[in-house]
């Protein structure tokens, strides 16, 4: 996440001297887009990047049976905005989102290294519906924060897959999950477009787990819940 944020700041650094010579950032900045915002409905789109975990609650022996390792994914989607107030925007930000989650597992009876490990694979097609809080716009920037709730669609959940993890074929998860989003953004507007970098995180409501068919199994005995938590670095294009 790190280098994310980094990126982050690189690229708008970048955009910012682009255009500085123009005097677009500068001390008497041109105002760009004056009344892009007063638009009642905009649409856009965003790239950019996830880092998909899990939070494990247990029943027993609550210390740590399974070692989720999280790694970078991508995301594309599309963004429709609708003006509610004068710093207040409804958005709905539909989007495919892929990551990849390993699982490692400490359970004593599991002793070789396949048994041990579960990549957990998922394609989400993500549905959040957000409130946007814009601060006063300074020139051509305009911090703002997100909040909302939102439902994915995993694609690759195997929640009707008969196979226990101890086959080592599937990883059964359930295929709809509720979560709620909370993040911050900056809007910098240009001569032609509006480009919004954002960070948030997502925090998944309920159990997303589907048990093996034993209640004793090394993989889901004694895991009371499994939630997703994710950040999401979004790059949007108005």
């Amino acid at each position: 996440m790190k280098k994310l944020l980094l990126f982050i700041l690189l690229l708008s650094g970048l955009c910012g001297h682009a255009q500085f010579g123009t005097n677009v950032f500068g001390k008497d900045p041109i105002i760009n887009m004056e009344n892009f915002d007063k638009q009642r409905v905009h649409w856009g789109y965003y790239l950019g990047f996830n880092s998909y975990d899990f939070k494990f609650a247990y029943k027993t022996n609550p210390g740590v049976d399974v070692i989720a390792k999280s790694t970078t994914g991508f995301n594309v989607g599309l963004v429709g905005n609708l003006r509610l107030f004068e710093n207040l925007d409804l958005r709905f930000e539909p989007g495919l989102y892929y990551t990849q989650r390993d699982l490692t597992y400490t359970h004593p009876e599991l002793v070789r290294p396949a048994d041990m490990l579960r990549e957990v694979k998922s394609t989400y097609i993500h549905f959040p519906l957000l409130l946007k809080f814009s601060a006063k716009r300074t020139g051509n920037v305009r911090p703002y924060l997100l909040g909302g709730v939102s439902r994915s669609w995993n694609m690759d959940s195997n929640q009707e897959a008969k196979d226990d993890n101890i086959t080592g074929e599937r990883f059964r998860m359930k295929t709809w999950t509720n979560n709620y989003e909370l993040g911050f953004g900056v809007d910098l507007y240009f001569e032609y477009f509006k480009f919004s970098p954002s960070i948030r995180g997502v925090f998944g409501t309920g159990d997303e787990l589907i048990r093996d068919n034993t209640s004793d199994s090394p993989y889901t005995g004694n895991i009371e819940s499994m939630k997703t938590r994710a950040v999401f670095v979004n790059f949007t294009f108005h």
